[in-house]
């Protein structure tokens, strides 16, 4: 599957927006004091997977159902 420029262009934005607020979050959370590196990474692994999704319209999408094959015709799995 080949990928457009436009989901390039968008993918580095979204890329460059997450890095400047990871940077921005761990500045703040390193200012508080001793805080564990999992208290940083985590919420910015979590935030920044969530808002590739919403962002790529995948949480639109309805899922495919799997189907078994090898019968006369397809049938869905419930």
């Amino acid at each position: 599957m080949e990928l457009e420029d436009r989901t390039w262009t968008a993918a580095v934005k979204l890329a460059f927006a997450a890095s400047a607020a990871a940077v921005i979050f761990a500045l703040g959370m390193s200012s508080l004091g001793n805080v564990p590196h999992a208290a940083i990474v985590l919420p910015v692994i979590v935030v920044a997977f969530a808002t590739s999704w919403i962002r790529t319209g995948r949480l639109r999408e309805q899922p495919i159902a799997p189907q078994l094959r090898g019968h006369d015709r397809a049938v869905p799995i419930a």
